[in-house]
């Protein structure tokens, strides 16, 4: 008889993804709060350490990689996103995170982050908005409030914010989410649910800067003012919010609408969030923006929409099996010369 031996496979905790390196965000930083929750939930996805890589570019946030103990590389600013594609083009089998900022991933890097999403590389993608430049120290970024004064706009920002997930959505990202460094519980649920998708996720998280910008997503985030203006979004489950959970949320027509739960509106009147539902999830995502609502409406956090598309990598391994199947080994120099080439003489 053969004793079969069964590789032992150690049990990892969060201390195991943390590094020796000196963490040097300032004191009270929102970072730190979306370090600790990622070596948090890093060990309760089952993957070795060596087969995860986190990329990153340029900006507070892209301090990252040196604070986790797995594979990692800072990247150029703007490029991690194109980083990343090439990694997972190379190697389909590793987990690649790609941890960046709203002027890292948006202004400079704003062309690479929209064509990692529309080409569905399996990478999960975390932008970290602060609303704010802090490593250069206080600029506006793409996604300030117009009229923000800063440094660099000292009479108020006369640019037009971005709106993140609404600029993943038009790039056609098979995952868009949204969560806050303040809310821990939420946050390890998103950062499960995107590691979970198969494809490109993109997770908006709100993040406090405290030195430069200070407070802006505290209505979202406090006790006493979170149950009013912060709504969670639930697979299958009505949109409700409230201290007493006593507000709700219908369309009427395509316009979102608030109704009063103790007033006589029934939760079967309310809108059922469905979060593979594409026309909606756009509603969801605008709702904030629209100035004949805003002030009234909550915010949304949670997944806005997901769906199943092919991913890069594996559409191009595939493509590379079935040339090499029809004619073998390529041969370069007649590739370069293609078919526009003529004799003269």
């Amino acid at each position: 008889m053969t004793d079969t031996i069964t590789p032992h496979t150690p049990t990892l905790t969060a201390k195991d993804f943390a590094t020796d390196q000196e963490v040097r965000w300032c004191p009270g930083c929102g970072d730190y709060s979306i370090l600790a929750q990622v070596q948090k939930v890093m060990p309760t996805l089952g993957i070795p350490k060596e087969d995860i890589v986190i990329v990153s570019g340029i900006g507070c946030s892209s301090r990252f990689p040196y604070y986790m103990n797995t594979y990692g590389m800072h990247s150029i600013h703007g490029r991690a996103t194109a980083v990343a594609s090439g990694l997972k083009a190379a190697r389909p089998a590793l987990s690649v995170w790609i941890v960046t900022g709203d002027g890292d991933a948006l202004s400079i890097g704003g062309n690479h982050t929209i064509h990692l999403l529309r080409r569905n590389f399996d990478v999960n993608i975390l932008l970290f908005n602060n609303q704010i430049y802090g490593l250069t120290k206080g600029q506006y970024s793409p996604t300030s409030e117009e009229h923000k004064i800063t440094k660099s706009t000292p009479m108020g920002s006369i640019d037009h914010p971005f709106n993140p997930l609404a600029l993943a959505m038009g790039a056609d990202a098979s995952f868009i989410a949204r969560t806050m460094d303040r809310d821990p519980k939420h946050l390890q649920a998103m950062l499960l649910r995107s590691a979970a998708h198969k494809g490109a996720s993109f997770l908006e998280i709100y993040q406090n800067c405290n030195i430069f910008n200070d407070g802006a997503f505290e209505i979202f985030t406090e006790k006493n003012s979170k149950p009013e203006e912060a709504i969670f979004l639930e697979q299958g489950k009505p949109l409700v919010f409230g201290a007493n959970q006593n507000k709700g949320i219908k369309l009427d027509g395509f316009k979102p609408v608030i109704v009063h739960l103790e007033e006589g509106a029934s939760t079967d009147d309310l809108w059922i969030h469905d979060e593979h539902d594409f026309y909606k999830a756009q509603i969801l995502i605008r709702m904030f923006d629209d100035p004949s609502l805003q002030g009234h409406l909550p915010r949304p956090f949670g997944v806005f929409y997901q769906t199943e598309r092919a991913c890069y990598e594996d559409v191009m391994a595939m493509q590379i099996d079935e040339a090499f199947a029809k004619t073998g080994p390529g041969d370069l120099d007649k590739l370069l010369r293609g078919k526009e080439t003529w004799t003269i003489g």
